[in-house]
C-alpha cells in the first residue's frame, strides 16, 4: 500500500525552475521542496521553451538573465504556444533594462500576459513563496 507521503507528492503541485545560476537553482529547488512543492530544475535555457513544453508544470519560475537566450524570449515563445500559454510565470530579475520591457510586455498585452509576475531581485524568500501560491491558487492548476 502506498504512503500517504507518496500520494501527497503525486498531487503536489509542479514547479520548473529554469536560471543559468546553479547555486540559486538549488536554493530554490530546497526552499519550494520544503513546502511541498514537486521541482524540477533546468539551468539551460536554450532548452527551457521545449523542456516546459513537455513538462507542463503547473508553474515557472524564470530568470531573466539566462547567458545564452533571454528569459524575454522563453516567455515570450510560452505565451505565443496554445500549448503553454496558460502556465503561471514568475519571472525575476536584478536587471533594471530587462525588467522594464518585461513590465511593458506585461502592460501592453494583458490579456496574454495576465498569469505573468515580476520579481525584482533581491527578493525574500517568503515574497517568492507567497507569490507561487498565489498564482497556483488563481490558475487552478
Amino acid at each position: 500500500m502506498p504512503s500517504l507521503d507518496a500520494h501527497r507528492y503525486d498531487l503536489a503541485k509542479r514547479i520548473l525552475v529554469v536560471d543559468d545560476r546553479n547555486e540559486l537553482l538549488h536554493l530554490m529547488r530546497r526552499v519550494l521542496e520544503d513546502e511541498q512543492y514537486q521541482v524540477s530544475i533546468l539551468q539551460e535555457g536554450r532548452d527551457a521553451f521545449t523542456y516546459v513544453k513537455s513538462l507542463l508544470p503547473d508553474l515557472l519560475i524564470l530568470d531573466l538573465k539566462l547567458g545564452n537566450i533571454s528569459g524575454q524570449d522563453v516567455l515570450k515563445q510560452l505565451k505565443n504556444d496554445s500549448v503553454t500559454v496558460d502556465i503561471p510565470v514568475i519571472v525575476y530579475t536584478a536587471a533594471v533594462l530587462e525588467a522594464d520591457e518585461v513590465s511593458s510586455l506585461i502592460e501592453g498585452n494583458p490579456q496574454r500576459y495576465q498569469s505573468v509576475y515580476l520579481l525584482r531581485k533581491p527578493f525574500e524568500l517568503n515574497s517568492l513563496l507567497d507569490k507561487v501560491e498565489e498564482l497556483l491558487d488563481k490558475s487552478g492548476r
